[in-house]
């Protein structure tokens, strides 16, 4: 890809593996599960999904059709998790319409606790008024859940390992047209 891809500040061009007019999907730095991807908007200043204009809300739409089946197929999920944290108090980490395809099965064992876990899932966020509504509505949060595990004990995975899961799932994604 030639330009410069970005969800919200950071660049991500290498964990692309689709792109559209209007929007692209990304594998995740700190997947919740294997096969735990996102669709973004191109548009960075698109915060929440009331932001799109009836152009990027149908592009993004269809890319949320398209995505979920190629993860389907290549991870064998039983089922998917279609999520859009709309706003700090919904769980929205970054002040970026995201939304997270995150593959289920039948004995994941995670039930609507993959809720909470996916609440958790955050990278610090720069607008200030963001961040006071993300830090009070966290601080509002049980930290005992059971499928909460502290951000110092989950990895990041390397810039090489998210460009090769974005490589094969383009590669999948041409086989699946």
């Amino acid at each position: 890809m030639s330009e410069t891809i970005h969800f919200y500040k950071w660049a991500v061009t290498s964990q692309v593996f689709f792109k559209s007019k209007y929007t692209f999907a990304l594998v995740n730095l700190r997947p919740l599960v294997p096969g735990h991807v996102m669709v973004v908007p191109l548009r960075t200043s698109v915060q929440r999904f009331t932001d799109l204009s009836p152009e990027e809300s149908a592009d993004y739409m269809n890319t949320l059709q398209l995505i979920p089946k190629l993860i389907t197929k290549v991870y064998k999920a039983d089922s998917l998790n279609i999520a859009i944290q709309d706003g700090p108090e919904a769980g929205q980490s970054v002040p970026h319409l995201h939304t997270h395809i995150i593959p289920r099965y039948k004995t994941d064992g995670y039930g609507d606790g993959i809720y909470s876990k996916l609440e958790r899932n955050d990278t610090a966020a720069s607008y200030e008024e963001f961040e006071k509504r993300k830090a009070a509505f966290r601080k509002s949060l049980d930290s005992k859940s059971e499928l909460s595990v502290p951000d110092e004990d989950r990895q990041d995975r390397t810039a090489e390992v998210m460009s090769r899961e974005a490589d094969w799932l383009r590669s999948e994604l041409e086989a699946l047209a």
